[in-house]
């Protein structure tokens, strides 16, 4: 990951202790046991990026929505305001978090239906 993408990173799980409005529900479904298990684990989380350490597939997933769902909602995200509280503009987190989906598609994607939710059964 280059520093860019790590920071928006770090940004997206920041959100969730800002200007974000987190609930059980959304906290559960991006992987989280609880909100508060969310704010928890933010932390720890940003921590082990900004030192350069190594993650779990789990919480990769897990900072992955966290910041999805912080740029891109306004009911519980940052929404609108997340430019102004993370300093990246819209355009530019798009192109950075495209970047970062695209390097953890087969960290991440194999987790849905075990870790994350579930999978219609056919």
């Amino acid at each position: 990951m280059t520093e860019k993408e790590l920071k928006v990173l770090r940004c997206g799980l920041l959100e969730w202790s800002g200007s974000a409005r987190g609930t059980e529900e959304f906290a559960v479904a991006m992987g989280f046991s609880s909100l508060a298990e969310l704010l928890r684990e933010s932390k720890r989380i940003r921590s082990a990026l900004a030192q350069g350490e190594g993650l779990e597939p789990v919480d990769w997933a897990r900072v992955l929505l966290a910041t999805e769902v912080a740029f891109v909602s306004d009911v519980v995200g940052s929404g609108h305001d997340w430019s102004i509280t993370t300093g990246f503009s819209d355009e530019e987190a798009v192109k950075i978090l495209r970047s970062v989906q695209r390097k953890l598609a087969r960290t991440v994607l194999p987790l849905i239906g075990h870790y994350l939710g579930t999978r219609a059964q056919e």
